[in-house]
């Protein structure tokens, strides 16, 4: 007799989620204890690969502590914790963890969690959501151990790890976890999503490129998939207001350069409602700003305008001018946060020199030495250097960490579906950069109707890296997603909401680029039913 598993079926229109069992054949599911805990020491069949632990877990439950998880504690539900490492080759250590429902509330998907920063971690909290939403997931460290995210000094001397970072780390947690998947429930998922933002949607962009088979869906947000070139604009905005005294940019400046941006471009859309709908249709030079005669609170010296100049146009070629990568977007520099350090002010003002992740990859894995000058990076030379550096098996920095190849054609022929979204007001990864790639796809594939039926992009104004800023920032790509792949509806729109204190304050829709949203010209400008999806003007 076949053992069949008890599953919950997820009734879309309801909302509800009911026990469903298959009639005529006998259930014979072992007890989530017995079947977690065979897979303790095994490789159920892997190379290279063996799990740790396998354990059952109930609330409260307190994972191991990581920079992404201090004091967190899962606080509701049971559930099967599996810990494992792959070691693909000498050098090579990548951690995950498969965290599973127990079976009567398993939803029937796999999900892969995506990182963020240098990653380092695996992120518990997003675990313990998914598990507790019904998915069997697995997140992974990428392959090394980090005490901030940000760091990179674990690349010195160990070339490979890179290799791991940049995309094989997450493939090898895939399939492990579908393994796991499969001996816990006694068959494979039903369908395999893949949610990240940030680093967690460069390596998005990586599965849907590289790995084409892995999932059925993935999110991408924020995607910092151009690696070389993000770091390489980071440093130059970090240089842009640190190298030359004359061009340092207070933070207490960024309120009024903010300001002068919104005045310039708000009302372009028809709507003056404090959003910028699309900042590549604006024309804007800091330059307006400019002192009259000595440095005040309400304008920017000429070394302040150098410096928002340079942050605005991007990195490029001392040589020829040629654009290297694209620099940052209108509406990114300012909104409130504490210690001003909302926008620009977490980044590249009030700062005494460049930092985050693109100090130390340029030390550790760009010029192999922790004790190098940053101030000295050469856009035309040291571009080149980072891009085509050897790490091994083949591969170079820039083939191994660059998720930049617009030919997702065996992505589509697997029937596979790609949503991606970014904020225009992103101060970290420019939304200039999603909207690059998704045009260089378009290019590929021959048309936007040949790209919009398996890959669509949703811009969100005033929206900052992943969440935050002004504009509406709540939304849920996944259920999107989902429809999109199981039930082969199309999202034409997602609609964000703004939260404060648990209330929502304005809504809008999210378009499917390129189209925008227009007010319809009655009702309230904070209702999202109140906008239309239309083609920009």
């Amino acid at each position: 007799m076949r053992t069949r598993l008890c599953s919950a079926v997820l009734l879309a229109f309801t909302g509800a989620i009911v026990g469903a069992c298959s009639v005529g054949e006998a259930t014979l599911a072992p007890a989530p204890g017995d079947a977690c805990a065979a897979i303790a020491g095994t490789s159920l069949g892997l190379p290279y690969t063996t799990f740790t632990i396998a354990e059952e877990v109930a609330a409260p439950f307190t994972p191991p502590e990581t920079f992404s998880s201090r004091g967190f504690v899962v606080e509701d539900g049971a559930f099967c914790r599996v810990a494992g490492t792959a070691t693909p080759e000498e050098g090579s250590e990548i951690n995950f963890e498969v965290w599973l429902p127990h079976a009567d509330a398993w939803n029937g998907r796999f999900q892969g969690i995506g990182s963020g920063g240098s990653a380092g971690a695996i992120r518990y909290p997003q675990l313990a959501v998914a598990v507790q939403n019904g998915y069997a997931a697995v997140a992974t460290d990428n392959g090394h151990t980090s005490n901030s995210g940000f760091d990179g000094s674990w690349s010195l001397g160990h070339p490979v790890r890179l290799i791991d970072f940049g995309y094989r780390a997450q493939h090898e947690a895939t399939v492990a976890g579908k393994a796991v998947t499969r001996a816990y429930y006694g068959r494979d998922a039903d369908h395999a999503y893949f949610v990240g933002c940030s680093q967690g949607g460069h390596h998005a962009l990586m599965e849907a490129q590289r790995f084409p088979d892995d999932y059925d869906g993935i999110v991408a947000g924020a995607p910092a998939n151009y690696w070389i070139g993000l770091m390489t604009g980071e440093l130059w905005s970090g240089l842009a207001t640190t190298k030359d005294p004359a061009q340092d940019l207070p933070r207490e400046k960024l309120p009024v350069l903010g300001a002068a941006v919104l005045e310039a471009c708000d009302a372009l859309d028809g709507l003056e409602d404090g959003l910028i709908d699309d900042p590549r249709a604006c024309a804007f030079d800091p330059a307006v700003l400019r002192c009259d005669g000595a440095d005040g609170a309400d304008c920017l010296t000429a070394g302040q305008v150098a410096a928002a100049r340079a942050i605005y146009a991007g990195p490029s070629r001392p040589s020829t001018g040629e654009q290297l990568f694209p620099g940052y977007a209108l509406g990114s520099e300012y909104f409130e946060q504490p210690g001003g350090r909302g926008g620009w002010g977490a980044y590249w003002a009030g700062i005494t020199e460049p930092g985050g992740s693109t100090a130390d990859f340029m030390r550790y894995s760009v010029f192999k030495d922790p004790d190098y000058d940053v101030l000295e990076f050469d856009f035309d030379a040291d571009w080149d250097l980072a891009n085509n550096r050897p790490i091994g098996n083949d591969q170079t920095l820039g083939s191994a960490l660059n998720a930049i190849d617009p030919d997702l054609s065996a992505f589509k022929a697997n029937g596979g579906k790609l949503i991606s979204y970014h904020g225009w007001a992103d101060p970290l990864v420019t939304a200039n950069l999603a909207v690059h790639y998704y045009e260089s796809v378009i290019a590929e594939q021959g048309g936007i109707d040949q790209t919009t039926d398996f890959y669509r992009l949703f811009m969100a104004p005033g929206m900052a890296h992943c969440r935050g800023g002004p504009g509406p920032d709540r939304f849920d790509a996944v259920t999107a997603l989902e429809r999109w792949v199981e039930d082969g509806i199309p999202p034409d729109q997602i609609v964000a909401s703004k939260m404060v204190d648990g209330d929502v304050t304005r809504s809008r829709p999210l378009c499917a680029f390129p189209q925008v949203a227009r007010y319809t010209g009655s009702g309230s400008v904070d209702d999202a039913a109140n906008f239309a999806c239309v083609d920009a003007d």
